[in-house]
């Protein structure tokens, strides 16, 4: 089969295709026909050198979807649509930049929709983060307010949609005034432009401070979103936008606010059901979810 091999890190053209071998069924594991892919920024630090568990060469890819060729009693059929994340794909084992590729099973998630493969191909690792995100990172069903940091990025847009959806008022950050229309379309209750120091615009709405922050530009702007949360509120870091992973001289006493909780997401597929991934994919056939604009129910 055809595949983009990368044997060093560096720039894109690192990337070759090659001609290797198609990789084999086995017991618990798909073997997948991949029709289309999502790229993703880890695989950007991957390719790098910035992801150190990850040996080369390798095959990248975290996610894709296609059609099952074999599924050795794995309850799926041939031809079947599915989806396919994480659990190790294009780190540990080949991922998805290829014609084919071999998936654990309890990553596979059997889809129906008639949804065409580009536009397929883009949802499945942006539902998963942004599902985990707000359930399993932020807990928004204790919440009445969120700030997505980041709100233009898919992630953003796709984070308000459900957010909105949930009852909650959303404050969406922008570089630019100009993309305002957009965020209070696809459901932003409150846009501010983002400096890098909004914590006290953001309690000048809400004296008392923001009950959650989806941080997606990452530790560039951590801090000042904690400064941006009230007690007892929750900050989750999940992107890093901003291109940096680590927070050089962090002072949790003084960073993070008396009662205020600092956590992060970087789950794996098991985090969302077969069942909640369909109910998405549907609204997105169903034009419900479309550039983040949505009435979802979870």
């Amino acid at each position: 089969m055809r595949a983009y091999v990368i044997t060093e890190p560096g720039g894109p053209e690192k990337l070759e295709l090659k001609e290797i071998d198609k990789p084999s069924p086995r017991r618990d594991w798909v073997l997948i026909r991949i029709r289309a892919f999502g790229l993703n920024r880890s695989e950007w630090f991957t390719r790098r050198g910035d992801s150190p568990t990850v040996s080369f060469p390798r095959v990248l890819g975290i996610e894709c979807v296609g059609e099952v060729v074999e599924a050795p009693e794995g309850g799926l059929g041939p031809g079947q649509t599915v989806a396919a994340m994480m659990g190790g794909m294009g780190r540990q084992f080949d991922g998805s930049y290829a014609e084919y590729v071999l998936a654990p099973r309890a990553n596979v998630f059997p889809l129906r929709t008639n949804l065409e493969w580009p536009v397929l191909g883009a949802l499945p690792e942006m539902l998963q983060t942004v599902h985990g995100s707000l359930y399993t990172g932020l807990e928004i069903d204790r919440a009445q307010s969120i700030l997505v940091r980041g709100a233009t990025s898919s992630i953003g847009l796709a984070t308000m949609a459900v957010a909105k959806s949930a009852g909650l008022e959303i404050v969406a950050t922008t570089r630019s005034m100009k993309k305002s229309d957009e965020l209070i379309a696809a459901g932003a209750t409150h846009v501010v432009v983002d400096t890098g120091n909004i914590a006290n615009e953001i309690r000048s709405i809400y004296p008392d401070g923001i009950d959650r922050v989806l941080e997606l530009i990452g530790t560039t702007t951590l801090l000042d979103s904690l400064q941006a949360t009230r007690r007892g509120g929750i900050v989750c870091m999940t992107g890093i936008l901003g291109g940096e992973w680590i927070l050089s001289e962090f002072h949790p006493m003084g960073d993070v606010p008396t009662g205020v909780k600092l956590t992060s997401y970087s789950g794996e597929a098991s985090d969302i059901s077969v069942e909640q991934l369909q109910r998405y994919v549907s609204l997105v056939e169903s034009g419900e979810l479309i550039e983040g604009r949505a009435k979802i129910r979870i």
